[in-house]
Parts: C-alpha cells; sequence; structure tokens
C-alpha cells in the first residue's frame, strides 16, 4: 500500500463514511497526485479488491467492504501482501 492508496480510498469513503462514486478525473482532482499515478493505483487497488467499478463503461469506481475494512484498522497492509 502507498500514500496515494490511501489517499484515494479515503476520498471515496468521506468523511461522514458515505461511499462516493467518483472517475479517475474526479479522484486526482481532489488528491495531490497526478491523473497517471491514480490510474495505476486505482488498477492495483481494483486487483486488490479494495475497490471495483460501479459502471465500467463510464470509468467509475467505489470502494469495497474490503478496503472499508483497511481504512477501518479491521485488515492491515501486511495482510493484504499476505493475499496477494
Amino acid at each position: 500500500m502507498t500514500r496515494a492508496d490511501d489517499a484515494i480510498l479515503e476520498f471515496l469513503l468521506n468523511e461522514v463514511n458515505r461511499s462516493l462514486v467518483a472517475s479517475p478525473s474526479t479522484i486526482e482532482a481532489n488528491i495531490e497526485y497526478g491523473l497517471t499515478h491514480v490510474r495505476r493505483r486505482l488498477r492495483e487497488l481494483d486487483d486488490g479488491d479494495l475497490l471495483e467499478y460501479y459502471d465500467r463503461d463510464r470509468g467509475l469506481y467505489q470502494i469495497t467492504e474490503r478496503g472499508c475494512a483497511y481504512l477501518d484498522g479491521e485488515i492491515s497492509a501486511d495482510e493484504l501482501k499476505r493475499n496477494d
């Protein structure tokens, strides 16, 4: 997990713990990482089941229950590595 991964997941689970649906460009506009890096990390997070497509055709992502569990500290970064 990288700082960008945390920023992406935290953005998709906003301050009131309500899941957002967003495109890579919307995510990039709201965190401190460039679009190319955001897209790369989105693919990795999708591969790790921490987020998923909400609408693949429109390129919209949402956080998964596993992603929420990671942010809540129920799953550690070490556990995520072991499950890869």
